[in-house]
């Protein structure tokens, strides 16, 4: 160990020295590793929340279930986020990043677990909504606590390429799931979506808290031994002494309060991203859900081209994240959202003056407009931790991912009262409401890259 991390062990270092020490440290295997362990929870949270589409053409005919039922089944777990993300978020804050992972985690992971055991309609709903109330809290701290590990030069690639995940899990669910129900039963959907739960096990011995947050919290000599931890290990991986700390910022002392979020700094700024959420949620699952159904009722095309159409969708939409994600700190995150707002509507708008679209059409245009929008639904998550102080930042991102958890609701019953009026009134729609979101975030967003999170958000 170089003389240069243990001259910065002995001592309660303060904030402005831990900020200066995750700024020298060079992205090493302890970062990777990092992202990989905490990716493995992120890619089972969404495998899970998406486990419930697998799951639903087993039990309807089994249960008889109605359309209302199903509407309920599937919301449920929507419901369950948005509360878990708030609650989870609070804990977070309070008790620490790592805490807030580990009961969310647990939370999801064991009720995947007895939601196998689910014995009729009623139960499945309350135990849905129960494993929903932990993966509502686990996505938006992991992005909090990635985000706070990170050095400001390669903030936004280092937290876009962890969240691509996210995506990846989803589409895993897909694949899975037409494998898994038909041969094996739909209970081993929620069995598989029980792993996690051996993750909290060693979690917390493998993983240091957020030294940031430590440091936030008064906690200066746990965070100095986190940030040591880290330091020895990102040394060991990169064979070089590390750099030594320079003074980057200065961190006020301050309490959390309501006016990290709604005082007259930060007010702005969170109208700004929960439109920016809610928007590039309420397109995405408007969409993304409805589509294989829209292809094979209005379409008449058969089960399996509607699926492997929607299956073209997703993975576009990966691709356009993944290009995000090597863009985002070159360009910008509010260019790139604002541009992204508006490739979207184009295509939408495009489609909806189509008089009678082919299937091949549509397939087309809203794979564009899911190209462009899947990179501002992975963005937000980078964006989101940037905009408030780590006193209230996981706070700030679960109350933003509430909004998410509404549109997820909002979307699919929206496009289900309007498709009856036409397809081209959905596309018009959404439309109109991504050129409205392009144009308030071009005006009103902040641009944060290459900024240090204290100085961002002081």
């Amino acid at each position: 160990m170089s003389a240069i991390v243990q001259s910065a062990a002995p001592h309660a270092a303060s904030a402005e020295e831990i900020v200066a020490r995750v700024e020298r440290l060079p992205v090493s295997w302890w970062h990777v590793k990092t992202r990989i362990i905490i990716g493995v929870a992120t890619f089972f949270d969404a495998f899970d929340a998406l486990a419930i589409a697998s799951v639903l053409p087993a039990i309807v005919p089994m249960w008889k279930l109605t359309p209302p039922q199903i509407g309920f089944l599937i919301s449920a777990g929507f419901l369950g986020q948005l509360l878990g993300a708030l609650f989870f978020g609070w804990i977070a804050e309070k008790y620490g990043r790592m805490t807030g992972m580990i009961w969310s985690i647990a939370t999801f992971a064991v009720m995947s677990f007895v939601c196998a055991f689910a014995w009729n309609y009623e139960s499945l709903l309350v135990f849905r909504l129960i494993q929903g109330f932990g993966l509502g809290g686990e996505v938006p701290i992991a992005a909090v606590y990635i985000s706070e590990l990170a050095r400001t030069q390669v903030r936004g690639r280092f937290v876009m390429l962890y969240e691509l995940i996210f995506p990846v899990g989803i589409v895993a669910a897909s694949l899975i799931g037409l494998w898994v129900v038909p041969a094996l039963g739909w209970q081993y959907m929620f069995f598989i979506g029980a792993i996690p739960a051996v993750l909290v096990l060693f979690l917390r011995r493998v993983l240091p808290e957020s030294p940031r947050w430590l440091a936030s919290a008064g906690r200066l000599k746990e965070a100095d031994a986190a940030m040591t931890q880290i330091e020895q290990e990102t040394q060991k991986a990169t064979g070089q002494p590390l750099p030594p700390p320079q003074p980057v910022v200065k961190v006020p002392e301050k309490k959390a309060s309501l006016s990290d979020l709604f005082g007259p700094f930060y007010l702005r700024r969170t109208l700004v991203v929960w439109l920016i959420w809610f928007t590039a949620y309420l397109v995405n699952y408007g969409l993304s859900i409805w589509m294989p159904t829209v292809y094979r009722t209005v379409f008449k095309l058969p089960l399996d081209v509607s699926l492997r159409y929607g299956l073209i969708t997703t993975a576009v939409g990966l691709i356009g994240a993944a290009i995000a994600a090597l863009v985002i700190d070159h360009i910008g995150r509010k260019t790139l959202f604002a541009t992204c707002f508006a490739g979207g509507a184009i295509a939408l708008i495009a489609l909806s003056q189509i008089a009678n679209p082919t299937p091949e059409q549509v397939l087309i245009f809203i794979s564009i407009s899911y190209l462009f929008v899947n990179a501002i639904n992975l963005g937000v998550y980078l964006y989101t931790p940037e905009l408030y102080p780590t006193r209230m930042r996981a706070f700030g991102v679960g109350a933003a991912t509430a909004w998410l958890r509404l549109a997820s609701m909002v979307g699919p019953i929206t496009v289900g009262f309007m498709i009856a009026t036409g397809l081209q009134s959905v596309f018009l729609a959404f439309g109109a409401l991504a050129v409205i979101t392009s144009i308030v975030t071009a005006l009103f967003a902040i641009e944060t890259k290459q900024r240090i999170l204290e100085d961002v958000s002081p």
